[in-house]
């Protein structure tokens, strides 16, 4: 059976509802390689005190140790928001073989800061459940401001 961006993307979204209920931003990641899962990640930056334990770090940290190596071409990354430049130079750095994202980040996100961060070979795809990520960013900001 082959399980499509969706599927990954809805796990990815399970990990951002875990970072919600801490009360960090709600980022989770995946990745996968061939069809399994084999890391996940969420935000940790305040329980950790932290400012670079993003969702991405996390997983793209736990699939280097689960593969004993720093290179991931083979693998695909599933983050619920477009990720920042820190978060994109690390998956350039890893040479991650796609990057898919649900949401776009108009802010901070690194199409708008710097475009060209990602590894050359990297293939994107954009907007896999963004409305559904979007409403939750949305909830979780509005409930931070009351």
């Amino acid at each position: 059976m082959q399980l499509d961006d969706q599927y990954f993307m809805r796990i990815a979204l399970q990990e951002a509802q875990k970072a919600y209920d801490l009360g960090e931003v709600p980022v989770g990641a995946v990745i996968v390689a061939n069809q399994q899962i084999i890391a996940k990640g969420h935000n940790l930056t305040e329980r950790l005190c932290d400012v670079t334990a993003h969702a991405e770090i996390q997983a793209i940290t736990a699939a280097a140790n689960y593969f004993g190596a720093k290179y991931l071409p083979e693998c695909s990354l599933y983050v619920t928001l477009e990720p920042c430049v820190m978060c994109a130079g690390a998956i350039a750095w890893a040479q991650m073989g796609s990057l898919i994202f649900g949401s776009r980040d108009a802010k901070r996100g690194y199409q708008q800061l710097a475009p060209r961060a990602l590894h050359p070979k990297t293939i994107v795809r954009t907007g896999i459940m963004a409305e559904e990520i979007s409403a939750m960013m949305k909830s979780f900001f509005r409930n931070k401001r009351r």
